[in-house]
C-alpha cells in the first residue's frame, strides 16, 4: 500500500512544512539492488583500546579483513594496534583525525570495536569515538558496534560495561536521522571468524529496517567453506509455508534471488496463486495444509522423493483470528495456534526424523513484535507467535549437533493487505512509531530470512531479530 504522508514528506514543500510544525519526516530508504556493491560510501572503523598492557583486540583483523573483502572505502582512528590490524588485512585504510577533519567529511557507516572495554570507566572510549563522530553519518547509513556477550565475559565488570552497550547501541538508533540505523552485534569467543555474514548484512541495504537490534554470533561446529556471495544459496533447496502471496512470496522471491531452488507451500485454495509465483521464480509447488494430521509426512516425503531434502525451512505460514479474549471463540484461538505454532514444529520434527533436512541446514521462523509486546485483541496470535520464539530457542542445541542453525525474524508494521485493512489511525500509529517513522516492506522481511538462510551464517543461531524500525512498541 502507498504510504502517501512519506510521499508527501519527501517533497520539498512537503519538507519544510512538516519540519516547521514538528512532524514525523520519514526518510527514503535505500534498499538492496544486486548491482550495487555491499556498501556505497567511507566506513570509519574504531576500536577501544582497553586497559594498559592488553592484548590486540581479537575481531579488529577479522572485521579488517571484510570490510577489504567488500571493497569498502575505509578510514580509521589514529589507534596504533588499529593501524596495525588494517595493515596485516592488507586494509589501505585512511586516516580520521577528528580535530583536524574537513567539516564536510561524511560517512556511511561507522563500526567500533568494543571488546576491549572491561569497566564503567572504559566506556568513555565509546563516546570517544561516536561524539565526534555521529554527526556525519549519511542518510541511510549504518552504525555497528561489536562486543562481547554478558554471559561469555570473565569477570562482572566486564559483563557489566558490554551489557551498557546495548543502551548505547538503542539510544544512538533513536538519535539517527534519514534512515541511518545503529546495531550491536555479540561475538562469541573463537567465533571471530564467522562475523563476515552479519557485517555484510548490517553494512548493506538489505538491513534497511532493521535497526535497534542485538546479533549473537557463536563458533560453528562445521561451516560452509567458500561462501559465493553473490549466489550463496545455488544449488540449495528451500520449503518456504505461506508463499502465495505477501511477505512469503517475497522470501520465495529473494531466496530464488540467491540460488535456491524454492518448493513453495500454501493452502489448496491458493494453489493456482502458488503456482504463478513459483513458476515466475522457476521454483516448484506444493499445496497443502499444514494443518492436516498427514502434512508433516506429505512435506518431508514431497521433498526427499523430489529434492533428496532441504537445506533450508522458512516456517512463515500464518493467520490472524482477532477477538479480545473475553469475546474469542475456541475455534478462533485453536486456529492460530495451530497454524502459527503447532505445525512449524510437527513439520520440524518430521524432516529431522527422516533425515530429510541436511547437514548445515537452516530453519527460520516468523514471529511478530505481537510476540515480544503483547497485542490487545491479539491474545490468540501474540500467544502463537511467542511461542515461536519458544520454538527457536529450545531447537537450538539439538539441532547444533546436526550443523543445523535455527532463528526468528520478528516483524514490526510490514505494508501489506493486511496492514492496508487497518483502521486508518492504527495503521499511521503502527507506520511511524518507529526510529525511522515509516512501515517496511516484505522484502525487508526477506532479506533478514535470507541472511539467516546463508551458508555464511553457521555462526548466527538463537537469534530473534525485529525488522521493525526500531519500533517503539516493546522496546
Amino acid at each position: 500500500m502507498t504510504d502517501r504522508y512519506a510521499q508527501l514528506v519527501n517533497t520539498p514543500i512537503g519538507k519544510l512544512v512538516t519540519k516547521q510544525i514538528g512532524l514525523p519526516q520519514p526518510s527514503r530508504l535505500e534498499r538492496y539492488d544486486p548491482s550495487d556493491p555491499v556498501i556505497t560510501g567511507p566506513v570509519l572503523l574504531g576500536a577501544a583500546g582497553g586497559a594498559e598492557g592488553a592484548e590486540p583486540s581479537r575481531l579488529a583483523v577479522p572485521v579488517a579483513k571484510v570490510l577489504k573483502a567488500i571493497g569498502a572505502d575505509v578510514f580509521t582512528a589514529m589507534d596504533e594496534d588499529l593501524r596495525a590490524a588494517a595493515a596485516e588485512a592488507k586494509l589501505d585504510a585512511g586516516v580520521f583525525n577528528p580535530e583536524a577533519a574537513p567539516g564536510d567529511q561524511r560517512f556511511k557507516a561507522l563500526v567500533f570495536d568494543a571488546t576491549r572495554i572491561a569497566s564503567s570507566d572504559e566506556l568513555e572510549q565509546a563516546w570517544a569515538f561516536f561524539a565526534p563522530a555521529i554527526r556525519r553519518v549519511l542518510p541511510s547509513g549504518r552504525v555497528i558496534i561489536l562486543g562481547i556477550g554478558p554471559e561469555d565475559c570473565a569477570t562482572p565488570p566486564l559483563a557489566i560495561a558490554q551489557r551498557a552497550l546495548e543502551g548505547l547501541e538503542r539510544a544512538i538508533g533513536k538519535e539517527l536521522r534519514r534512515g541511518a540505523t545503529s546495531q550491536l552485534v555479540y561475538v562469541k569467543p573463537k567465533a571471530e571468524g564467522q562475523v563476515e555474514s552479519t557485517l555484510r548484512f548490517l553494512l548493506s541495504p538489505r538491513s534497511a529496517f532493521v535497526s535497534g537490534q542485538v546479533v549473537r554470533v557463536t563458533s560453528a561446529a562445521a561451516g560452509a567453506g567458500k561462501v559465493d556471495w553473490e549466489a550463496p544459496l545455488a544449488g540449495k533447496v528451500a520449503l518456504v509455508t505461506g508463499a502465495a502471496r505477501g511477505i512469503g512470496a517475497a522470501i520465495a522471491e529473494v531466496l530464488s534471488r540467491d540460488g535456491a531452488h524454492v518448493v513453495g507451500l500454501d493452502v489448496p485454495p491458493m494453489a493456482d496463486e502458488l503456482s504463478s509465483v513459483m513458476t515466475r521464480l522457476g521454483g516448484s509447488s506444493l499445496a497443502a495444509d499444514i494443518t492436516d494430521d498427514d502434512a508433516p509426512g506429505v512435506i518431508a516425503g514431497h521433498l526427499l522423493d523430489h529434492h533428496e531434502g532441504v537445506d533450508v525451512v522458512v516456517h512463515n505460514a500464518g493467520i490472524t483470528r482477532d477477538k479480545t479474549l473475553g469475546r474469542m471463540t475456541e475455534d478462533q484461538w485453536g486456529k492460530v495456534i495451530a497454524i502459527n505454532l503447532t505445525a512449524p514444529q510437527r513439520i520440524t520434527e518430521e524432516l529431522l526424523a527422516r533425515d530429510a533436512l541436511r547437514r548445515n541446514g537452516r530453519i527460520v521462523g516468523v514471529s511478530s513484535i505481537s510476540g515480544i509486546a503483547g497485542n490487545a485483541g491479539q491474545t490468540n496470535y501474540s500467544t502463537s507467535k511467542a511461542g515461536v520464539i519458544g520454538f527457536v530457542e529450545a531447537y537450538v542445541p539439538a539441532l547444533a549437533k546436526r550443523g543445523v542453525t535455527i532463528n526468528a525474524v520478528a516483524p514490526g508494521f510490514i505494508e501489506t493487505k493486511m496492514t492496508a485493512a487497518m483502521p486508518i489511525a492504527i495503521r499511521e500509529a503502527g507506520r511511524r512509531m518507529n526510529s525511522v517513522s515509516q512501515g517496511g516492506l516484505p522484502i525487508d522481511v526477506a532479506e533478514t530470512v535470507a541472511w539467516f538462510a546463508s551458508p555464511g551464517s553457521a555462526g548466527v543461531t538463537g537469534n530473534i531479530i525485529r525488522v521493525c524500525g526500531q519500533s517503539l512498541i516493546g522496546a
